[in-house]
């Protein structure tokens, strides 16, 4: 036991963040009814800063930096991630302690009313489409250059707010994120994971505790999820080995078929004119070893140079 029966749950203030913690919360308190498990909200850099592009303001650790200091100051003992916004170096003292069953990773498509009757390859030349992704921006560019695409900054309702308004004719945002939300009602399409290739991570939730407690580590037990665990634990391994980002044009899929695991990945240039595929498949047992044969494979590609290219830009 530790020493108090109070768990303390860290988690951003938005109200997607609220939902996934709150559900996680919901799910240990279930699985260890004799524990209280409190959830302390607080704001990250990325929630406060929304009037300029994300790859421009550096990604490690922008939605999760407030966080993890709570846990190594002992304000907190947890904290829940969407995991892809969970960097693959985590500070000193801190580890990936649970991964949890997956939603649907795939990206989705939400259009405005005029737009009803349209699909993503069907969309109007200079239709207005708002993407934050750097990694979305590239697969679609290269896919549909026809389109125009323009930052979305904000909580899915505020992006909503702003299609709903005209501001945007469509957006591409995660399908779990609105799922979750109670908004699956919003996904006009899911896109076709051949032509948007997933964040690392995306539609799992990932728990982050101290590496050194033990009896905060135990109580995840009930809520891990093996194959998802491996999925991510192989995407993540892919990402860290290109030293990518949460926004840099790297894509992922992943699917288990009895003991392997195939492992999809992509990255891109900005201007969506240059994509470098690969996949590998491997003992599921061993997902690391796959995603760091993938990022070498790409490599060899080209795929450093690109990414290379891309930090160049976006930070100049």
């Amino acid at each position: 036991m530790v020493a108090s029966s109070t768990v303390r749950i860290s988690s951003r203030k938005s109200q997607l963040a609220l939902v996934q913690t709150h559900w996680v919360q919901a799910e240990l308190s279930k699985a260890h009814p004799d524990r209280q498990f409190d959830v302390v909200t607080m704001s990250t850099q990325g929630d406060k800063i929304l009037d300029v592009a994300l790859a421009k303001i550096g990604d490690k650790g922008l939605f999760t930096k407030e966080l993890e200091v709570s846990m190594l100051t002992k304000e907190s003992d947890l904290a829940v991630h969407s995991l892809k916004d969970l960097p693959t170096h985590l500070p000193e003292g801190l580890i990936l302690g649970a991964v949890t069953e997956r939603e649907d990773p795939a990206d989705a498509l939400v259009v405005h009313e005029k737009l009803k009757d349209k699909t993503l390859a069907t969309l109007p030349s200079g239709t207005v489409v708002g993407t934050s992704s750097l990694r979305r921006l590239a697969q679609l560019r290269y896919y549909y250059p026809h389109l125009t695409f323009k930052d979305v900054r904000g909580n899915l309702n505020t992006r909503l707010q702003k299609l709903d308004s005209g501001e945007y004719d469509a957006l591409i945002l995660a399908a779990a994120g609105l799922r979750r939300l109670g908004m699956g009602d919003r996904v006009h399409e899911v896109i076709d994971g051949e032509i948007s290739l997933h964040a690392v991570g995306q539609g799992a939730l990932g728990i982050e505790c101290r590496a050194e407690d033990p009896d905060i580590l135990a109580l995840f037990t009930p809520i891990i999820h093996y194959p998802t665990t491996q999925r991510c634990l192989a995407e993540r391994a892919f990402l860290r080995e290109l030293e990518g980002g949460c926004q840099v044009p790297i894509g992922v899929n992943t699917s288990i078929t009895a003991d392997k695991l195939t492992l999809k990945g992509i990255v891109a240039s900005l201007d969506g004119k240059t994509l470098v595929k690969g996949e590998v498949t491997g003992d599921l047992t061993n997902p690391e070893a796959i995603g760091a044969e993938l990022a070498d494979d790409l490599k060899s590609k080209g795929a450093q140079d690109i990414l290379n290219k891309i930090f160049a830009e976006v930070r100049a």
